[in-house]
């Protein structure tokens, strides 16, 4: 075995390697630029799976990984494979919880129109303005519209609903 001091490189050696591997780097940069491949910045488990199968490939015969790393690496890539998979799954727990929570807040919407049918409300129009009526017509839907003195209104413009048995 060399010494420590046999094995590092001096400063000019350390810039010509430096110079040899931004020039690899950016040739390669470039052919991938052309060949319509875009670099990541995360590798995935597939890249996993192949930094796995060349470490192998090239392992010393004389010296091979030690059973405990390879042990090790493999509970990483399956720690990754479930990480990747509950991921998805949040996602798509969240897609069909955004639409269920519209759906009910259309449905709240509706029905606190629906019982407003009958009563005198007060609406806000514009910057200052108010009107108050009776509402005497409901639309239903995302955005339920009120009849009130014969002109519809957004349910979303009332500010006030009065009850009319006092």
């Amino acid at each position: 075995m060399l010494p420590v001091e046999m094995l590092r490189m001096d400063p000019q050696e350390k810039a010509r390697l430096d110079m040899e591997v931004n020039r690899f780097n950016f040739e390669t940069f470039e052919k991938d630029q052309e060949n319509g491949r875009i670099p990541r910045q995360s590798l995935g488990k597939d890249d996993f799976l192949q930094l796995l199968m060349k470490q192998l490939s090239y392992q010393d015969p004389l010296n091979p990984m030690d059973d405990r790393e390879f042990i090790a690496q493999m509970a990483q890539f399956s720690s990754l494979e479930q990480m990747t998979a509950m991921s998805q799954s949040f996602a798509h727990l969240s897609n069909n919880l955004s639409r269920d929570f519209a759906r009910i807040a259309e449905m709240i919407s509706g029905s606190e129109a629906a019982t407003a049918l009958g009563k005198t409300v007060e609406l806000v129009i514009g910057e200052d303005n108010t009107v108050q009526g009776v509402v005497r017509s409901v639309t239903k839907g995302g955005d339920p519209q009120i009849m009130v003195n014969g002109f519809y209104y957004n349910w979303s413009q009332v500010t006030e609903v009065f009850d009319d048995a006092n």
